[in-house]
């Protein structure tokens, strides 16, 4: 295995986009290439890259797909200059756990994302 990119499904890709690029994410692939009917995206911030795809693309495909609004997914994302990040954020978004020193050694702060996915950032000195 060499890497894992989590491909979510989402119900508004748009605002979904609108939200990751909040958090310093840019789209580096979707389909259709361009146009505002995107029905897929591949957003990065540095190493990390995630995949957002509407329901509706692989309903026919694959109808188990579906889930009710929100959902158990926790996506732990490593940076550097927490602090930084956090501050130029915490306005934007619905902060759910703020900045705190974890027993492990890290500090971690959880957000909400405009999907209902819990996302909690970390920097492990």
């Amino acid at each position: 295995m060499e890497s894992l990119s989590p491909n979510i499904f989402v119900t508004d890709i748009k605002a979904t986009v609108s939200f990751y690029r909040l958090l310093g994410f840019e789209i580096t692939m979707s389909v259709p290439e361009t146009g505002d009917d995107l029905v897929w995206v591949m957003m990065a911030n540095g190493k990390v890259t995630v995949m957002f795809q509407t329901f509706e693309s692989l309903a026919n495909d694959l109808p188990q797909i579906n889930r009710t609004y929100g959902g158990s997914l926790l996506l732990y994302i490593n940076l550097t200059n927490i602090q930084s990040f956090f501050e130029g954020i915490k306005d934007k978004v619905t902060v759910l756990k703020g900045l705190e020193k974890t027993f492990y050694g890290a500090t971690e702060f959880s957000i909400l994302d405009n999907n209902n996915y819990v996302l909690t950032f970390a920097e492990h000195e």
